[in-house]
């Protein structure tokens, strides 16, 4: 165990941060997609897809200055423009799974926070992989 920890730790570590700074993002999100829907009445699929990407920016700030503190490179907008870009994938499972739930399951229409986080969930290994080794590299 310890030969493990010696090893992988460094990774474990990371992962365990960018998954604070994702569930920072989950909250994030979650107000979003209340706020402009209830609030303001905007439909849950249209809400979901702009929280994602306030969300994303948050998420992208945060994994900058802790989680991956020190390998940022270039202009700050490129960085974020690569963020967005390489988290392409980990969108389209967060909110295709987000977008499948509130069309075919009534609680989520209800409580869209269980489909928010199901997306969180879903997205969660790919986002890592692809900002721990295109974005902060």
């Amino acid at each position: 165990m310890a030969i493990l920890l010696d090893r992988h730790g460094p990774l474990c570590r990371q992962f365990l941060q960018f998954g604070v700074v994702g569930t920072v993002g989950f909250l994030v999100d979650n107000a979003f997609v209340y706020t402009a829907h209830f609030v303001f009445g905007l439909g849950l699929i249209l809400a979901g897809l702009l929280s994602f990407f306030v969300a994303a920016t948050g998420n992208w700030f945060l994994n900058r200055i802790w989680t991956f503190r020190g390998a940022s490179t270039g202009r700050l907008h490129h960085e974020w423009l690569r963020y967005l870009g390489t988290n392409a994938i980990g969108f389209v499972l967060n909110r295709g799974v987000y977008i499948a739930l509130i069309a075919t399951t009534a609680i989520c229409v209800v409580h869209p926070v269980l489909a928010l986080a199901a997306g969180s969930v879903a997205g969660l290994g790919v986002n890592f992989v692809m900002s721990r080794r295109v974005v902060f590299r």
